[in-house]
Parts: C-alpha cells; sequence; structure tokens
C-alpha cells in the first residue's frame, strides 16, 4: 500500500510516484512537492512559519 507524503517545506499532501525526495548525507529524506518547496528550503534556506501560502504558517500574534 502506497500512503502520502507530506511536504517538507510547506506541509502540502505529496501523492505516490509525484514530488522531489531528497535525501541528505545523515540519511533523512525530504520530500517535497514541487520545486518551489525545495529551493526555498535548500537554496534560500527560508522559515515555513513565516509564509502565508504554507500549511504551516503560524499567524502573528497581535502587538499590546
Amino acid at each position: 500500500m502506497l500512503s502520502e507524503k507530506k511536504c517538507f517545506f510547506c506541509g502540502g499532501d505529496v501523492s505516490p510516484s509525484h514530488g522531489i525526495a531528497y535525501i541528505r548525507n545523515d540519511g533523512i529524506i525530504q520530500h517535497f512537492c514541487s520545486s518551489k518547496c525545495r529551493k526555498n528550503t535548500l537554496k534560500l534556506k527560508r522559515d515555513p512559519r513565516k509564509y502565508k501560502w504554507t500549511k504551516k504558517y503560524e499567524t502573528p500574534k497581535s502587538k499590546r
């Protein structure tokens, strides 16, 4: 049975036989749904919690 994976950057679903799998030197497998997510993680080193289009986006707390 094939299972859906979660995108490492945005948290979206990656269906079987789609997306990109990146294997780091320490053996950790990172699944990406698109090249946009891959580039934001590996090349630009961005934090997914700061972008509204990701599912990992945390709403900013109101300032007092």
